[in-house]
């Protein structure tokens, strides 16, 4: 699902807000999630499941042309670990409501 496709949906479901209230609304959520990564916070939504972030230390790798050893340096990833009611819905052991 991309961002249109759940801007649509959402519309569908409250017909009466308007589609840029609704662009609005998923921005919003989508950017203070970001930002909440980018402080390194830990953002859980219950029921769904939690983003945080990694540090991933350096490491050396390769150059897949020329086989030649490259370091790469650390970065931070994020990470989501989903929740126990998303994991039973996607196994089917509950509703999707």
């Amino acid at each position: 699902m991309t961002r249109a496709d759940l801007i649509k949906k959402i519309s569908e479901v409250y017909p009466y807000m308007h589609a840029r209230n609704v662009e609005k609304v998923v921005s919003i959520i989508i950017g203070t999630i970001t930002n909440a990564l980018k402080n390194e916070d830990k953002v859980e939504l219950r029921g769904f499941g939690t983003f945080s972030v990694k540090k991933r230390g350096k490491t050396k790798g390769r150059n897949p042309k020329t086989g030649e050893e490259v370091v790469i340096e650390s970065k931070n990833v994020p990470f989501f670990k989903a929740g126990k009611k998303l994991k039973d819905v996607i196994n089917g052991r509950l509703d999707k409501n």
